[in-house]
């Protein structure tokens, strides 16, 4: 790699291998959060397809219904890379370009266009609660090897239901008894509450970016505030980390940055 060209550390590089996450503060610049976040309130306001709601993944918290009180509020906004210049100039330039190809030791990299490619927002009130899990549960790939990028449009914290991470939990490889039917991790088991009690809360300023591996385990609550938060995300792979045939990740090719 040219060290020239590097964005992060080889201090950043070694700790997201040892804990499967890096959080590296400002990363973007004041003025394209503003953008990120404008743009992303403008579709909401619209309620601009495609949109999830709370209502359709019915995680702890969510309304019951789309008829309920509540039943109407968003999610994710889908498809974050082609709503708007601004999320695919965020996404595939530096510095999250080259920081992702860092982390992935300097190889050529794709941004998927499955999941992770969108901005997820917790709204007050009927925002739902998200299980502990990995990420590969949404993706099919030759390799369990992804990054995802979070970057945050607000202030995250446990209140307004900021990510929650076990640090070093993508080295582990789990029994499948340990994880219920969806895949997310049993927590009446004593052997995974040990595991939980590891973990630690990742609070994230506006323009703050976090970076972490597919396989690391997190969860996040819900927003007991007053204000909605925003976060987009998207996600990564080396280009020969190929999506396996006839699934939805072969059906959203990835993008070369």
């Amino acid at each position: 790699m040219n060290e020239a060209l590097r964005q992060l550390s080889e201090l950043d590089m070694a700790g997201f291998r040892r804990d499967g996450y890096l959080v590296i503060p400002g990363m973007i610049d004041q003025a394209t959060i503003t953008s990120l976040r404008q743009t992303a309130e403008t579709h909401l306001a619209a309620k601009l397809a495609p949109i999830e709601y709370e209502v359709d993944v019915q995680y702890p918290g969510a309304p019951l219904s789309a008829d309920a009180e509540g039943g109407q509020t968003p999610r994710r906004l889908l498809h974050a890379l082609t709503r708007d210049a601004v999320f695919g100039e965020v996404a595939t330039r530096d510095p999250i370009r080259q920081a992702v190809v860092d982390l992935f030791s300097g190889t050529d990299v794709e941004l998927s266009q499955c999941h992770h490619n969108c901005v997820m927002t917790k709204h007050p009130g009927y925002s739902s609660a998200t299980l502990w899990h990995q990420d590969n549960r949404y993706w099919s790939f030759d390799q369990q090897n992804l990054i995802s990028v979070w970057v945050a449009l607000g202030d995250e914290t446990l209140s307004n239901g900021c990510l929650r991470v076990i640090p070093g939990s993508h080295q582990l490889d789990l029994e499948p008894g340990r994880f219920d039917a969806a895949l997310f991790l049993r927590t009446d088991l004593a052997e995974n509450k040990s595991l939980l009690a590891q973990a630690r809360p990742v609070p994230l300023n506006a323009g703050d970016v976090l970076f972490f591996h597919s396989r690391l385990f997190h969860a996040a609550g819900r927003n007991l505030t007053a204000k909605t938060k925003l976060s987009v995300v998207f996600t990564y792979h080396e280009t020969t980390n190929r999506p396996i045939e006839n699934t939805r990740s072969a059906r959203f090719p990835g993008i070369r940055i």
